[in-house]
């Protein structure tokens, strides 16, 4: 699933009148770019969910075929990082699944992020494994730290530790944490609080150079990183 239902307020003044998923970063759309990751893992459908400006991502998906793309449509009403997801489930299915944010990518060193993710998924071990950048091999994040990597593949919250990771915007998700849930708005960090509290929240560093694009201004450092890092970015 990728999550392009966001208002993208920052963007600003783009977004008034495109979009956030489908701001362009060196000549391919943010969308596009997590679509082709997906693609690339051999996932045959995604649900995309769209609320500002939906219309024009509906458009510009309309016939894509790898992955096949399925509108999760929250015009009527914005229900946020979890509730997009539970609404969706119909789509998704019984097994685990990968869920992306459509305003970040990475440009990818070695094996694909999203094929070294589903390598290191166990679900006996896991409900949840996200990909998690080095704040060191970031591009356009000015925020903090989101999670601790422990020895063992485990995530705990940060709480502002410098050794902490970046969460990368991509993970795996196993539906039967959303048993019971309803299509409300509600974040994600609900389900990653719970599965931390029951030691199956598990992370993976990526080996790939991180790119978030949150403000205009962001999109610069974001295009000359892909000129610096690759030619090619996920």
């Amino acid at each position: 699933m990728v999550l392009a239902a966001g208002l993208g307020t920052r963007m600003r003044p783009i977004t008034d009148t495109l979009p956030k998923p489908l701001v362009e970063i060196a000549g391919r759309t943010l969308l596009d770019r997590g679509l082709d990751a997906l693609a690339g893992a051999g996932v045959e459908k995604a649900v995309v969910n769209v609320h500002h400006l939906g219309s024009m991502i509906a458009a510009h998906v309309a016939g894509h075929q790898k992955p096949h793309i399925v509108i999760s449509d929250e015009s009527a009403r914005l229900l946020d990082s979890a509730g997009g997801v539970v609404k969706a489930l119909p789509e998704l299915g019984s097994h685990p699944f990968y869920i992306l944010n459509a305003d970040t990518f990475w440009i990818e060193r070695g094996t694909p992020e999203l094929e070294r993710l589903a390598e290191k998924w166990d679900d006996g071990r896991m409900d949840i494994l996200l990909m998690l950048a080095n704040p060191a091999n970031a591009t356009g994040h000015s925020g903090g730290v989101d999670f601790l990597l422990g020895e063992d593949g485990r995530l705990a919250r940060a709480g502002g530790d410098p050794s902490g990771l970046i969460y990368g915007g991509a993970g795996i998700i196993h539906p039967r944490i959303f048993a019971d849930a309803k299509p409300e708005p509600h974040s994600l960090n609900l389900y990653f609080d719970r599965a931390i509290a029951a030691g199956r929240l598990f992370g993976a560093a990526m080996n790939g150079h991180w790119i978030t694009v949150g403000t205009p201004d962001a999109i610069a450092p974001a295009e000359a990183a892909i000129q610096k890092f690759s030619a090619g970015a996920a």
